[in-house]
């Protein structure tokens, strides 16, 4: 159902999990929101996703009842436990509750609002401004490839291996078919080292897409009148698998902002102050998940390769925490979808 005209709306540019969110989210609230999709515009590279019991929860939770979305999970491949060879460790297996689902499928599944008549006196959107600087804290560009599994293969397992320069992460997508998802080495060097990922594969075939794994984000996530959410904003490694949970979280969190930027009865909320408090929960997540991140790396190999992203992971959270540290006490808290001053929800 359209939403009816009124001022004070929000402008969603882009597509994908975290905008969806966040429309969703402010609709619920009675803001209305007006879609402004750009012709053309991509939801992101990756083919896949697997999400664990976080990332599951928090779509039901936030989707509530929405049919699509919950027929898509219910019908997604599961995966049951991991596979591990790392850092010259033995093999071991660790359970592992995770749906995967492709990417497409899953962000057509998310609900879109109708076109709003409103004009919007704020925006948000999945793609970064022009000119803003986008720190990165490495450098791993990984390559997906369709695969066909062996008949002995595991299909409700997925392969997670380290090699002298990357790791490898093949995931099962039901029947005899997976993704390989090579990071810092090209899948046919890559599988010529490997000990536990190549022996469950029968077949591969080219490599379809390619693109940036290590963590990002922008120095300054806001324009005027403007906020940038999803991975145009921040992008974790997929090597913890908290990217959709971290999506949606985020778009929670921008919409509250931009719904503090357009409630004009609500005079408490001082604009450049939410503002900051976005761009200082970015960096607090970004910060949680370089400490996440860095162990994986800092015992995956001895070589160059590992040394080197495991130091531009330190250096990453080092950054994080002087920004947090200039930023000070956070100085809002999330009431639902609004936040509201600290001192008035203590």
């Amino acid at each position: 159902m359209a939403v009816p005209a009124r001022s004070g709306g929000v402008g969603i540019v882009g597509r994908g999990i975290g905008a969806a969110t966040a429309a969703h989210c402010l609709l619920g609230g009675g803001i209305p929101v007006v879609p402004m999709v750009p012709p053309g515009f991509s939801r992101g590279r990756a083919p896949l996703v697997m999400l664990g019991d976080q990332a599951q929860a928090l779509l039901r939770d936030v989707f509530v009842g929405h049919a699509p979305l919950i027929a898509g999970l219910d019908g997604a491949h599961r995966i049951t436990r991991r596979i591990v060879r790392w850092g010259g460790e033995d093999l071991h297996a660790v359970p592992h509750t995770g749906l995967v689902i492709a990417a497409d499928r899953l962000g057509d599944a998310l609900p879109w609002p109708d076109a709003a008549e409103a004009c919007p006196r704020f925006s948000l959107s999945t793609e970064a401004p022009c000119g803003s600087a986008l720190l990165r804290f490495g450098r791993r560009e990984a390559a997906a490839t369709p695969v066909v599994l062996r008949p002995e293969a595991d299909r409700h397992a997925a392969l997670v291996e380290a090699i002298e320069a990357g790791w490898l992460f093949c995931i099962p997508t039901g029947d005899d078919t997976g993704w390989l998802l090579t990071v810092g080495a090209e899948p046919d060097q890559a599988l010529r080292e490997s000990r536990l990922v190549a022996p469950a594969l029968a077949a591969t075939g080219a490599v379809s897409n390619r693109f940036e794994t290590a963590p990002r984000m922008l120095d300054d996530p806001t324009a005027p009148g403007c906020l940038t959410l999803g991975s145009g904003a921040v992008a974790f490694d997929p090597i913890c698998g908290d990217g959709v949970a971290t999506a949606v979280r985020g778009g929670i969190l921008a919409a509250a902002v931009a719904a503090g930027m357009v409630d004009g009865k609500n005079r408490e909320l001082d604009h450049g102050a939410l503002i900051g408090h976005y761009r200082a929960m970015l960096i607090a997540a970004m910060r949680r998940h370089l400490a996440v991140s860095w162990p994986f790396y800092a015992r995956g190999g001895t070589g160059p390769w590992w040394q080197e992203q495991a130091e531009a992971l330190a250096e990453g959270h080092a950054w994080c925490t002087r920004q947090l540290a200039a930023a000070g006490e956070a100085r809002f808290v999330l009431a639902g979808n609004r936040l509201v001053p600290r001192d008035c929800a203590a």
